[in-house]
Formats: C-alpha cells, sequence, structure tokens
C-alpha cells in the first residue's frame, strides 16, 4: 500500500456490498451445498483430494452430457454448425478432466491405503454419468445397467438412452439424408445393441473425406467427432495409467479387475469408419 492512501474501496466502484435479501454469488450457486458435500469416512489426509477429485469430474461430465444430448437433437434435425460448437465443447470438457488425473496422481499408493477401506464397495465404475456418455456415444452394453438396478430412477434415465439413437447414430442418419447409400441394415437398425462397423457407412465417410470441399459440413462433423474420441480416448488411458500407479495391479473396491479391466475399455472404438478410413487415404 503506497504511503499516505488509503485502502481501496470497492464501493466506491460501485460493487454491491450488502447481500441481507439479495441473491450473492453463494446463493447462485449453492455454495452451501456444494462445499458441504465433502464427508470423508476417515481421517487420512487425502480422502478429501479423492472425493474433490470424483466430484469434479462428475459436474464436468453433467455437462458433458449435457452438451453430447443437444448435439444429437442439432444434428437430427440439420442444425449441424451449432452441434460443431457443442462437440468442440465437449472435447475441452475431456481435455480438462483429463488435467484432474495429474492432481489425483500426486497421490501415492502409501496414501491411498489410509483410506481404501472406507471406500467399502463403491468404485467410479458405477458412475451413471460416465455409463450415459457411453451410452450417448454408441457404446451400448446392457449388462452395465445391473450396478444401477438398485437405483430405479438412474436404471430408468439409462435403459432409456440405451433404447434411443446415439450420437454416432444421427450422424450416419445424416449421411443418409445428405444422398449416402447406407445398408438398410444399419438405417433401420436395433439402436439399443452395440453399434458394428459397416462397410457402406466407411465408404460414405470416405466419400465425405476425399471430396471435403463438396462435403465440408459433413466432413467438419467427422472430425469434431474424431477430435472427441481422441480425449475420450485419453482420459481412458489415464485412467489405467493412474490406477496402475496407485494400486497397481489389484482388484478395483467395485470388485473389477482393475488395472486389467481398464486397458480392455482402451479396445472400445466408438465411431470405428472415421478411424478406419485413415489407412485408406
Amino acid at each position: 500500500m503506497s504511503e499516505g492512501r488509503p485502502p481501496y474501496n470497492p464501493e466506491e466502484d460501485g460493487a454491491q456490498m450488502s447481500f441481507d435479501g439479495r441473491m450473492s454469488y453463494g446463493d447462485y450457486l449453492k455454495l452451501d451445498k456444494v462445499l458441504t458435500a465433502q464427508a470423508p469416512l476417515s481421517d487420512a489426509h487425502d480422502e478429501l483430494l479423492f472425493i474433490v477429485q470424483h466430484q469434479t469430474s462428475e459436474l464436468w461430465m453433467k455437462l458433458a452430457l449435457h452438451e453430447m444430448t443437444a448435439a444429437k437433437t442439432a444434428i437430427a434435425e440439420n442444425r449441424i454448425q451449432p452441434a460443431f460448437k457443442m462437440l468442440a465443447r465437449t472435447a475441452r470438457i475431456f481435455e480438462q478432466l483429463n488435467s484432474a488425473w495429474d492432481v489425483l496422481r500426486t497421490m501415492t499408493p502409501s496414501d491411498y491405503t489410509t483410506f481404501r477401506e472406507a471406500l467399502g464397495q463403491s468404485s467410479g465404475f458405477q458412475s451413471y454419468q460416465y455409463r450415459a456418455i457411453e451410452f450417448l456415444a454408441g457404446n451400448k452394453n446392457a449388462a452395465m445397467l445391473r450396478p444401477h438396478a438398485h437405483v430405479p430412477k438412474v436404471r430408468d434415465w439409462l435403459h432409456q438412452l440405451q433404447k434411443e439413437t446415439s450420437l454416432y447414430d444421427e450422424a450416419i442418419a445424416l449421411l443418409t439424408r445428405s444422398g449416402f447409400a447406407i445398408d438398410e441394415g444399419i438405417v433401420n437398425r436395433n439402436v439399443s445393441e452395440p453399434y458394428v462397423a459397416n462397410d457402406s457407412v466407411r465408404a460414405a465417410w470416405g466419400e465425405v473425406y476425399r471430396n471435403t470441399e463438396t462435403h465440408w459440413q459433413l466432413y467438419e462433423l467427422a472430425e469434431k467427432l474424431v477430435d472427441f474420441e481422441d480425449y475420450f480416448r485419453r482420459w481412458r488411458f489415464n485412467h489405467v495409467t493412474t490406477v496402475e500407479r496407485v494400486i497397481g495391479f489389484k482388484r478395483g473396491t467395485g470388485g473389477t479387475s482393475g488395472v486389467t479391466y481398464l486397458r480392455r475399455m482402451l479396445d472400445v472404438v466408438l465411431f470405428p469408419e472415421l478411424w478406419d478410413l485413415r489407412a485408406e487415404l
């Protein structure tokens, strides 16, 4: 502070300083609920880190679901430009989620063992928002509904997402509306089942990539989908690396094989034709 100068008073610049009966920043964001939602079950120093990491990840996933759902609707309604922004934002959300692993990695195996027993059977494997993201993207596995059977509202929501078209289904439908010859079995397939790569879809995307100026919107849509899956794959890989660093090859708290299970998930491809065609161009 400069000598002889009074301390800065933000009220003199018009800042609101009294909130009796008025909405404040904390009121708007419901910070009383958000900041009291962390309830460690042990005295371990690192348990708060573990809770905050996963709670904030769930908040980012909530936003990702918001954007992915809106993008799917926009594509179905031929509003392609708004879908680009929503998909770009979804990719950046997963970039943010990737950065969060760096914080969790500061926790050592010794740190984790001080509170691991307090977790009981809870596990990230049971994240219903993560499951919803996979269903929306097109990776649908009915067996993954079982961990949520004890919460009917969640189970029914996920089951509904399983029965609806995915983001990729709508992208393929757009190819059909754009005049590309897509196999009838794909156009009228049971969207509740996992998607299987198809030659007619690969041929259509190949045409888009070979004639980008003619099919610029479809080309940009394809790249936005690849961008999303790129960041999503990185998130999965960082998840595997973090888990291996913290618990090695122990079983996960939810009963999965831990790292072995997570490594299997690295082989899942959401938009297979968009990756396969790169070897053909």
